[in-house]
């Protein structure tokens, strides 16, 4: 899929709109036909949860071409996952509505659907406990090489969050406190659609391969030893970049312009562009083919003061940029944050490393995010408390 191909961001209001008819036409439904015919409330809420589904799916590859690092394709294909799932569910107690119209009414389809966030957590549970599994086993191993720390074990809680949200679902007591059981699961099932939207989004951005024709790359810094050569993480970013170099001399001729990126932290003998740029010199490549950024402290940074140094240059410039592979996404998004349509490239890790930075980088995309996760936990919330009350009043009548 190619990135950067379209100019106009997807908007969801066609789903907005669909949503509120679809209600207001199983309101008029539920009201007016017989219960004999129920099954028609069910065909309906089937074809709607298919249309979401598809507008859905679009929107996520249009935000793809449109911007791949963004928060947006996330919620897509997260969202998109949990209502596949609904979709099978509907069409299941659909066929069971119209074989037997007596056992399945109005209040019982109703509370399979308030319901659905606990079954889907229940399916997807051999994915998260050996996800959780991995967890535990890749800090425990990161422990061993790196030593103990509270980010070093930051998989280890996460782990530890999954497996008791899972176990709360499986042993929690369906008739009592029901609301506040659905509400919980939808919340674990939340995080869990965000958790594997970012693994996706996170791997299409890694197994991208940019076109050969960038006119300069970025290498992001970090750490360096204390002699000021490159730990293996940044020497890896640098390997690639010059991976690509060679890539697109072979097949183009041109020539990109590094630009080695990273201030000097308060433990390190000099800048960590002065690190990449004394490796680059190394391994052959020419100084006036590096530029130096000597300022940033963070990746925000990077991108922001690199984004200078190559607007002086070139400001219709082609850009990429190489970092770690569990990084590209969020670095990424800051790129495009500081009006730079750059692309990343991915270094490897050891396998160790990667699941807990991953946890990392999730975290760091929720927090970033707060009003999001506010307004969608709040929609949560009002939409279990209003189908309680449909419940309610159903029952009732």
């Amino acid at each position: 899929m190619r990135f950067d191909t379209i100019n106009k961001k997807p908007k969801l209001w066609n789903i907005a709109i669909l949503t509120a008819v679809t209600a207001a036409v199983v309101l008029i439904v539920a009201l007016t036909v017989p219960s004999p015919v129920f099954w028609l409330i069910m065909i309906i809420s089937d074809v709607y949860l298919a249309a979401v589904l598809g507008m859905m799916i679009n929107a996520w590859i249009r935000q793809i071409r449109y911007n791949p690092y963004s928060y947006n394709s996330v919620y897509y294909i997260g969202f998109a996952l949990f209502i596949l799932f609904d979709l099978i569910l509907m069409i299941t107690m659909t066929i069971s509505v119209f074989y037997d119209p007596e056992k399945y009414t109005f209040v019982t389809c109703l509370e399979v659907i308030m319901h659905s966030a606990r079954n889907f957590m229940m399916i997807t549970s051999p994915l998260i406990f050996f996800f959780a599994g991995l967890l535990v086993v890749s800090n425990v191993d990161l422990m061993k090489h790196e030593g103990r720390s509270i980010v070093n074990s930051l998989g280890i809680v996460l782990a530890f969050v999954l497996v008791a949200g899972e176990l709360f679902i499986f042993f929690s007591d369906y008739t009592f406190l029901a609301l506040f059981t659905d509400l919980i699961a939808a919340v674990y099932l939340y995080f869990e659609c965000m958790m594997l939207g970012t693994i996706v989004s996170n791997a299409i951005v890694v197994t991208h391969k940019p076109d050969p024709d960038k006119d300069f790359i970025i290498i992001l810094g970090c750490a360096i030893r204390p002699d000021g050569t490159p730990r293996p993480l940044l020497q890896s970013r640098i390997d690639k970049a010059m991976e690509f170099a060679k890539y697109q001399v072979s097949k183009t001729g041109k020539e990109p312009v590094f630009v080695a990126s990273g201030g000097q932290g308060a433990d390190e003998a000099m800048p960590e562009s002065t690190a990449i740029k004394r490796y680059l010199l190394v391994q052959g490549i020419p100084e006036d083919r590096i530029i130096e950024e000597d300022k940033s402290t963070n990746t925000l940074e990077n991108m922001r003061y690199s984004k200078e140094k190559i607007s002086a240059i070139d400001p219709s410039a082609k850009v990429i940029f190489s970092t770690t592979n569990y990084h590209v996404f969020r670095s990424g998004t800051y790129a495009r944050k500081v009006k730079m349509r750059a692309t990343g490239i991915a270094a490897r890790t050891k396998w160790y490393f990667w699941p807990n930075a991953s946890v990392r980088e999730f975290v760091s995309l929720l927090t970033e995010h707060r009003r999001k996760q506010v307004l969608v936990l709040g929609g949560l919330l009002m939409i279990y408390v209003v189908l309680t009350l449909v419940q309610l009043w159903a029952i009732n009548h």
